[in-house]
């Protein structure tokens, strides 16, 4: 056979070559034919492997180790896998195979201008990235090597790693034939990682699908520990339309793996870098930019690794395969998962997967205690690598100490469809093996309950769904279910709540932060958590209203007892547009409108717009719109609204319209308002009626001024979700959109249409 036939340059590969080269090495190739960085070097083909296995004679040893194989008995699939690849890394490379690598490799050192250069050695299934499985992780990669011997030592040993006892499990259970997936193997010189970073991304949101969005995580060092789960990983989401930076998560990188003595080693990483990001701004937008090209040329999602070459101060993309969760499922059905009662907490993570699962936990120190785990335990573990998937498949969900979203155990949770919870940091110590527990992945924050807790599973098919004239919008808080709610066949948010995220995200009044000099702090939570529900639903409207926080709710705030005074009825006291000019109060407006600019401005979102609540004056809602502007939140392409919720904003809504530029009906404050009724009470329970005659004028009059001033207006109250007959009674006096919670969108938009 011919040098050509047993080894390739990596840039005369394509994607039509996977066959001839494993997934790996093909979609390198194809990369190197666009403006993406890629390292230097070249692969050999699967006929070097079918060569290999035949001038050695070792096919027959290998037939006969997997005859009657029962991968579900985890001691005999060990034992007679380690004899296998013993087989094959211990046989003779044959000299011509052995000529013709060493020949390319001597052209690659020229090339460099390197003698002996350090190379990656890595594994390229040719059946490796296929849309519907995922054979990625479980054969080797070799790193620093370097010279002739060690690097066929390398490439017979990744030979071997084909009969890993994860992979020969996964082609059982996958139906792959054992002798139809060949292996070849892509050597690249050596990025130096170790002195810089590196790490994994998705082009969507590997949780949800969303698929706006890339999702990047990075730490120190080279980036086999991110995938393995042991350390904590920075997290970075871009929102593509504008590469703005939607996320920054700060991740633990207490560990990083380097080079040492012409090996690797894990070592411990300084407490400053810790506390820095691995990433600066510019570099993730450039990876990001990457990662959307590829996508692009691939037209399906991808999952890319990428390191940065300290030496040289260069990015470059490691390999790219297809995304194999969301890629290949269908995006018309929203399943929403939702406990139906509450238990102790035991412990909480980062939640994986959406979804929620009870089961008996089973802590295990090492994937070689499998046989413990029955099936639908929940797993519980320090961290998962490729060799805990035969376990994992038996799991409900998975809990583990430590890892991020790309880790191991998150991956493979989601291509099973299981939930997981990972960086828990104390799983295998907080629960107990034996004892019953739920596992809640609903939201971002992944929870751990006592005891098997009842929950629904609500499915919504957003397929065939009718057209509105009055748009149907979501009332949103939680910026965790934005991405999952996305493909609601909805017109946008109606009302963004701030509170949600200041109490579950920052936890201290803004004030306190700004004695402490950590307003960054607030900003960015807020700014994050804005970012992620105006991405999830561009370029449709999002409508946030500025804070609405009563001074017993700010009071429960870290530190708030010292800002906020004791009121005998907060409901009417310093709450909305009165707080934001106050000067005692205005420093923490200044941090509101500042997150704000940033989405709008840095982000690129420029469909978020601002309400503003409980505005009782024109006057007062001048000021506000002052202040706004004095704090860089203005512009000719800026609408802002103001909430209709006091008699106030009804009888003046002429000179209110003057000033805003749109109207949302609060119908609860209304309500409470106008009857003088306080929403509170039991007693006066009775009394509070959003159908009573004068709400319902008062909606009749706001709608009717508004469009005189050709002014939108719309309700996000609970009244048309939860009153019958409040929708018609709405589209007759022409209201233009209606916000009601996710849970009831499906059933609004189809009355609306009905009524139509």
């Amino acid at each position: 056979m011919t040098e050509t036939e047993f080894v390739q340059w990596l840039e005369d590969c394509s994607g039509e070559d996977t066959a001839a080269v494993g997934g790996k090495s093909a979609n390198l190739g194809e990369l190197a034919s666009l403006d993406v960085p890629v390292l230097p070097g070249f692969t050999t083909t699967a006929s070097a492997y079918d060569y290999y296995v035949e001038e050695t004679g070792i096919e027959a040893t290998i037939a006969d180790e997997l005859e009657g194989l029962d991968v579900e008995d985890v001691a005999d699939l060990q034992k007679q896998g380690e004899r296998i690849r013993r087989t094959i890394s211990e046989a003779t490379m044959p000299e011509e195979l052995a000529s013709a690598i060493v020949d390319r490799y001597d052209a690659l050192a020229s090339r460099l201008e390197i003698d002996d250069p350090e190379v990656a050695v890595r594994s390229s299934a040719t059946a490796e990235d296929l849309p519907d499985a995922s054979f990625a992780g479980q054969q080797e990669t070799f790193l620093n090597v370097a010279g002739e011997t060690e690097l066929l030592e390398s490439i017979k040993h990744c030979f071997a790693s084909l009969f890993t006892d994860r992979a020969i499990a996964y082609r059982e259970n996958k139906g792959f034939d054992h002798f139809q997936v060949k292996l070849a193997v892509a050597v690249q010189k050596m990025g130096r990682a170790d002195l810089a970073s590196s790490g994994v991304l998705f082009t969507l949101d590997p949780d949800t699908g969303f698929d706006d969005v890339v999702t990047i995580e990075a730490a120190y060092g080279f980036g086999e520990p991110i995938v393995q789960g042991v350390v904590d990983p920075d997290r970075y989401v871009v929102f593509k339309p504008t590469t703005g930076i939607v996320e920054k998560e700060l991740g633990g990188k207490s560990q990083r793996m380097v080079r040492r003595n012409g090996g690797t080693k894990l070592e411990s990483v300084p407490e400053d870098k810790r506390e820095a990001f691995a990433l600066d701004d510019d570099r993730i937008r450039e990876l990001a930019t990457y990662a959307t090209r590829i996508e692009e040329h691939f037209e399906t999602p991808q999952d890319i690794e990428w390191l940065v070459d300290g030496d040289l101060e260069e990015l470059f993309v490691v390999q790219t395969r297809p995304e194999t969760v969301h890629g290949a499922t269908e995006s018309n059905v929203i399943r929403t998962y939702s406990l139906d009662e509450t238990g102790e907490q035991l412990l909480e993570g980062v939640a994986i997967g959406n979804a929620i699962s009870s089961g008996t936990v089973r802590v295990l120190s090492d994937h070689r205690e499998m046989d413990q785990v029955e099936e639908g335990d929940v797993l519980v573990t320090e961290m998962t690598d490729p060799d805990w998937v035969p376990v994992m498949k038996r799991a409900s969900a998975i809990v583990t100490d430590r890892g991020g979203k790309t880790s191991h155990a998150a991956i493979v949770s989601r291509e099973l469809g299981i939930p997981a919870i990972v960086r828990t940091g104390d799983a295998t110590d907080a629960l107990s093996d034996g004892t019953d527990v739920t596992v809640d992945c609903s939201t971002d924050t992944g929870r751990v309950y006592e005891g098997d807790l009842e929950y629904e599973v609500d499915e919504e098919v957003v397929d065939d769904l009718p057209e509105t004239d009055t748009d149907v919008r979501l009332i949103l808080g939680d910026p965790g279910r934005a991405f999952a709610l996305a493909d609601l066949p909805v017109d946008g948010i109606g009302l963004a709540r701030e509170e949600f995220i200041v109490t579950s995200h920052v936890g201290y009044h803004p004030l306190a932060l700004l004695e402490r000099g950590e307003e960054e702090r607030f900003v960015d939570a807020l700014r994050t958590g804005v970012a992620k529900i105006g991405a999830a639903f561009y370029p449709d409207e999002v409508i946030f209203r500025l804070s609405d926080f009563k001074t017993d709710e700010y009071r429960n705030l870290e530190g708030g007892r010292r800002y906020e005074p004791e009121e005998d009825n907060p409901m009417l006291g310093w709450r909305g547009a009165s707080r934001y000019y106050d000067e005692a109060f205005q420093e923490a407006f200044r941090l509101e409108c500042e997150a704000l600019r940033q989405v709008r401005e840095d982000v690129g979102l420029d469909n978020v717009i601002v309400m503003v609540p409980f505005c009782r004056t024109v006057e007062e809602g001048r000021r506000v719109l002052d202040l706004m502007a004095e704090y860089g939140l203005s512009g000719d392409g800026m609408d802002v609204y103001v909430m209709a919720e006091l008699p106030s904003n009804i009888v003046l809504a002429d000179r209110f319209a003057e000033l805003f530029d749109g109207f949302s009906i609060g119908s609860n404050d209304l309500t409470q308002l106008t009857l003088g009724v306080d929403r509170n009470s039991e007693k006066l329970a009775p009394l509070f009626d959003e159908t009573d005659e004068s709400v319902k004028r008062s909606i009749e009059s706001v709608i009717e001024t508004a469009h005189d001033h050709d002014r939108p207006v719309g309700i996000c109250g609970d009244a048309p979700s939860t009153i019958s007959g409040y929708t018609e009674f709405l589209l007759e006096a022409e209201i233009d959109s209606i916000s009601v919670s996710p849970d009831v969108a499906i059933e609004t938009l189809l009355e609306v249409a009905e009524l139509e």
